[in-house]
């Protein structure tokens, strides 16, 4: 290995350990915690403690190590991940099965919606059970626990429009240290109670939840917050790589929380009292101040990755057409990926912030935590499985791998759907609504597009009486959607001033089921003759749409551009409900709502506003 390559390696390792494992890495600061001290006590005994260890153990081994880490990441999107990548990629293998790729298409949506969800808890939980390890410093500091998670989250949110390059330089050696720490305090309680150790024996599993079902029933809704946050490996898969992602995890990272999980037990094995925070309790009298500093660092970054995540998401939805149109801003001139998208930003903060306030501390938080993880991960099973079945996996290995798994999703989600009422109703709800929204949008749209190529004139007819009209000195430029016609932009304008210009463009901007497109595919340019062009220009969902740099382009293949002699029209459409609506009543009053607070088509496409003229129309759906 070229010593460049093995610094390349280190680079991206260190910033997998930075991005990756923030959530996952947190978990230790209440998962076991909420298990034996949350709204389903467990007695403190050793075969429990055993019990729940070995539970824990082989749930991270199989969601974590054997489903993502071994099994999705092989079913990259063009190198990409994530829930919209691997729908994107399960409807483009299932493409001739119009059906199968609609089910997949709703599911993915979903797993998007429950996202939403997750992200908003995440921040608070982290750095809500961060900071409340000043109850254990001094207890007299517990009042300070709020407002400092208050202002810690607001300056986290503040922040945002930074980019996450700002911070990113030091999250790499701060997770080193914090994995580090979590395996040595670990690996210390261990040596004083080494029988914890019998834990990774499979049969405390079977044993402990064969013993008492129900009971163990109801305790896989805390054990799972355990391997919250596995799903990031295969989201952020694009920002890394798989190998380096795969190597740090199998040599570092899952060492590190296995021996903290561990070292965990081992401390209420000889102290059951400890329950109260074994976490904070691992470490010792004099460490425990910087200890509480490392974890609010540490779930700053947990936090910050999620955000980061729900920002991609909310991108990859503009641009999929699921939601309406919104500003989104470039951070970094290097890093394609770093954005900040305002709207999410605040929305977010205001979600955390009324958890925070409305939950008071972590253990009722972790009540709400986890359905919209799991629901993540048993719609990532039923995705997989399709991908899986395209690729022409033997039905023998594919059937009880694939059952395997989506029984232990299942039965997850189950466990944390009794937890509803207690706190579950909030990610939950937020799913529900952002499902209503993306889908209203995309549903929406359709109709649109449909009632404008209905009323749409062919091109052909403008053609055909183009010799007759006056011409202007210049180039007009049309955007229209997928369809054939003409623009109304066009129509309007041969009706109101008469004229054509010099030439005339019909632009269209397609997005692709695929992350990136690359600089030779970018453009489709057809002469439809008498100087009339159809330009097509083709983005991935995760490009921010560019057309100034687009038409600069077309220059170096025949069809130049002079910015101050062109002129972009756009068609502003003034929808209204028809007698007879495609949508529901509810839908249709929404997706009004959303087109009235869409972001300006010129300002989306990077348009310049003193070259853009437009022209509205009145359209029934």
């Amino acid at each position: 290995m070229s010593r460049t390559h093995t610094q390349k390696l280190s680079t991206l390792m260190l910033g997998a350990i930075g991005v990756v494992y923030g959530d996952i890495g947190t978990s230790p600061l209440y998962a076991l915690k909420e298990t034996f001290a949350g709204h389903h006590p467990l007695p403190i005994v050793e075969a429990n403690i055993l019990g729940v260890l070995s539970v824990m153990f082989w749930t991270i081994m199989l969601l974590v190590s054997l489903k993502y880490v071994i099994i999705i990441m092989r079913a990259d999107n063009r190198g990409e991940g994530g829930s919209m990548a691997l729908m994107a990629l399960a409807g483009e293998l299932n493409a001739a099965r119009p059906q199968t790729k609609r089910l997949l298409a709703m599911l993915g949506v979903f797993a998007a919606a429950l996202f939403y969800g997750d992200s908003m808890i995440t921040p608070a939980i982290s750095v809500l059970s961060a900071v409340e390890g000043l109850n254990v410093v001094a207890p007299r500091l517990g009042h300070y626990v709020m407002p400092i998670t208050v202002i810690v989250l607001t300056a986290l949110f503040m922040m945002q429009k930074r980019g996450a390059g700002v911070m990113g330089m030091a999250f790499g050696p701060v997770m080193i240290f914090w994995f580090a720490t979590l395996g040595v305090l670990g690996a210390l309680s261990i040596a004083q109670s080494p029988q914890v150790l019998w834990a990774l024996n499979p049969y405390f599993a079977y044993q402990f939840l064969t013993l008492d079902p129900w009971l163990s029933f109801l305790t896989l809704g805390s054990v799972v917050l355990a391997v919250t946050g596995g799903e990031a490996l295969y989201t952020d898969m694009g920002h890394f790589g798989k190998f380096p992602i795969r190597l740090t995890w199998f040599s570092f990272v899952l060492p590190a929380l296995v021996l903290n999980y561990f070292g965990q037990g081992a401390l209420l094995l000889h102290n059951p009292q400890a329950v109260e925070n074994p976490f904070y309790l691992l470490a010792p009298t004099w460490a425990l101040l910087p200890m509480v500093l490392l974890a609010t660092a540490a779930t700053v970054i947990a936090s910050q990755a999620v955000i980061s995540g729900a920002f991609s998401v909310a991108s990859q939805s503009v641009q999929m057409g699921f939601l309406p149109r919104m500003e989104i801003c470039q951070t970094s001139d290097k890093a394609q990926g770093q954005i900040y998208v305002p709207l999410t930003n605040w929305t977010l903060y205001l979600a955390v912030i009324f958890l925070v306030l409305t939950f008071q501390n972590s253990n009722n938080l972790a009540a709400a935590y986890g359905i919209a993880v799991t629901g993540t991960m048993l719609i990532d099973t039923i995705l997989i499985a399709f991908v899986l079945v395209a690729w022409r996996w033997s039905p023998l290995l594919v059937v009880p791998l694939i059952g395997t798994l989506f029984c232990i999703d299942l039965a997850y989600f189950s466990a944390n759907a009794l937890k509803i009422p207690q706190g579950g109703w909030f990610p939950l709800g937020i799913a529900l609504l952002s499902f209503a929204v993306l889908t209203t949008w995309k549903k929406g749209r359709k109709l649109l597009f449909a009632e404008i190529s209905r009323q749409a004139v062919p091109v052909q007819v403008v053609l055909d009486g183009a010799d007759s009209i006056n011409r202007v000195q210049g180039t007009a430029i049309f955007l229209t959607n997928v369809g054939e016609g003409a623009p109304s932009a066009l129509l309007h304008n041969l009706k109101h001033n008469q004229v054509l210009h010099e030439r005339n463009i019909l632009l269209t901007v397609i997005v692709e089921d695929k992350p990136y497109v690359t600089k030779g595919n970018r453009l489709l340019i057809d002469d439809l003759g008498k100087n009339f062009y159809r330009v097509r220009v083709f983005y991935g969902f995760m490009e921010t749409p560019d057309l100034p740099a687009a038409l600069e382009q077309c220059g170096t293949i025949g069809l130049p551009f002079e910015m101050m002699s062109t002129s972009f029209f756009v068609s502003r459409a003034m929808i209204v409900s028809s007698p007879n609506p495609g949508m529901m009543k509810w839908r249709e009053r929404l997706f009004l709502a959303l087109s009235k607070n869409a972001m300006n088509a010129a300002d989306f496409f990077k348009i310049p506003t003193n070259r853009v003229i437009e022209m509205g129309t009145r359209v029934e759906i």
